[in-house]
């Protein structure tokens, strides 16, 4: 399953080098296959894996509620790095977390300028409408396609502009 899901990834990573925000999300429930296909892609094209959660928790060990919420953008940008022109998000739960007071989709937008970043995402495409988690979560989402932007969205089942 997630054979087909890697190859619909590697056919969009090409294309957004052209957009504003280089940013590609793999968005299906969980047990989908997408860190799966995260590793197809990692090892088709030797780009870094990076479990998003354990890096953020680590550099935040040391640091206040507070420390946290105002670092996190920057912080994120340093666990993606900054040299490298395609990077592979897994596990961006923390990002979510209602502490931190922010907006997932732009942070990860927000670090995606200047670099490709394929991220995995817990949620559906329906609609027209990006959805994280389910509505009665805290961590729950819904974007738009025009609160959405210019990013790419990859579904098992099928691929959305």
């Amino acid at each position: 399953m997630s054979d087909g899901l890697s190859q619909k990834v590697l056919a969009r990573i090409d294309g957004a080098g052209a957009l504003y925000h280089r940013l590609i999300l793999i968005a299906a429930p969980s047990g989908s296959g997408k860190t799966e296909a995260l590793r197809e892609v990692a090892e088709s094209t030797g780009a870094r894996l990076v479990n998003v959660n354990l890096e953020l928790s680590r550099r935040m060990l040391e640091l206040t509620e507070r420390e946290r919420a105002l670092r996190l953008p920057d912080l994120l940008d340093e666990v993606v790095g900054r040299n490298e022109p395609l990077v592979l998000l897994d596990n961006i739960e923390i990002l979510f977390d209602a502490s931190f007071e922010q907006d997932p989709l732009r942070l990860l937008q927000g670090v995606s300028r200047n670099r490709t970043l394929v991220a995995t995402w817990n949620g559906t495409l329906e609609n027209d409408y990006l959805s994280y988690a389910a509505s009665e979560h805290t961590e729950y989402r819904r974007y738009s396609r025009a609160a959405r932007g210019d990013l790419l969205i990859v579904c098992p089942d099928a691929v959305s502009p």
